[in-house]
């Protein structure tokens, strides 16, 4: 992927480092998900309620600038180049992209959605329009779940700016309305959908960046695919438990995630993604 001269984005926020120690109260629909997250991946899900810990005793570290290292620095070109390219779309539709936050943590982090820690993954809050990363994820991405490569790591952002767009649409509103009048079965059937929808925004992303700024590069678009595999819950859910659910299914199986990140990066048309309009999405 062709980013070392991109545009950096002004909107990363460096925690790493700084403490976390007071306790959360509540947690609400957020934390939830990400409790069903932490189970797909095998873990607990009470570390998403642990409001009483102190998830780290290091002292808080004066903010560095998100070009200290190339990880950071990668995040930020990436989620610039979705600035430039979802402005440009929001506004040939009459409309005014709000470019969210990117914050950058190590161990665990506050939220608008609640207390999260690194187990979790990359995760979008729509309450603080944020999206949230521990950058040892992308270590997890290549070594846990053998999906190596910088677009890799660029769809992950991608995708957590889709969920923003889907905030900004009204997207997550209705979907959320809808979970609470129905029974788990169809609340993880919407939930699905909601999540291909961001893998269709991802595509849509890379569509126009390689459009306008020629990001990619030979396997960069396999690099992507791979990743979108490697985390379905088909796959998650084999290697964690040995056995697959698919009522229990939140974000999709491999083979939705990949079919909804082409369309996106095969059309470049957001209207395109409307998993929420065909029947087995």
């Amino acid at each position: 992927m062709r980013w070392e001269f991109g545009r950096r984005s002004t909107n990363v926020e460096d925690r790493r480092g700084s403490r976390v120690s007071a306790p959360v109260v509540g947690g609400g629909i957020g934390a939830v998900v990400l409790a069903v997250i932490v189970a797909l991946l095998g873990g607990d899900p009470s570390i998403i309620f642990d409001q009483t810990q102190t998830p780290s005793d290091r002292s808080p570290q004066t903010q560095r600038p998100a070009t200290e290292d190339q990880a950071a620095d990668f995040v930020s070109v990436v989620l610039g180049d979705t600035e430039d390219t979802w402005s440009n779309l929001f506004q040939q539709s009459g409309k005014t992209y709000v470019e969210p936050k990117l914050v950058l943590f190590s161990d665990a982090v506050k939220s608008a959605c609640g207390l999260a820690r690194s187990a979790v993954g990359p995760f979008y809050c729509p309450a603080d329009q944020k999206l949230y990363i521990d950058l040892s994820f992308y270590q997890d991405l290549k070594n846990k779940y053998q999906a190596p490569g910088d677009f890799a790591q660029a769809y992950v952002i991608a995708h957590e700016v889709g969920h923003h767009v889907q905030n900004l649409m009204g997207i997550s509103n209705r979907v959320s309305r809808l979970q609470r009048q129905t029974n788990e079965v169809e609340a993880n059937q919407l939930s699905v959908r909601q999540e291909l929808q961001a893998d269709c925004f991802a595509g849509v992303w890379a569509y126009h960046a390689n459009q306008s700024r020629q990001i990619l590069e030979a396997g960069d678009v396999e690099e992507a695919l791979n990743a979108a595999s490697a985390i379905g819950d088909d796959r998650l859910q084999s290697q964690s438990k040995g056995y697959v659910v698919p009522e229990s299914f939140t974000h999709g199986s491999s083979a939705q995630r990949v079919r909804w990140f082409k369309r996106g990066i095969q059309t470049g048309n957001p209207a395109q993604c409307n998993t929420f309009a065909v029947a087995n999405p």
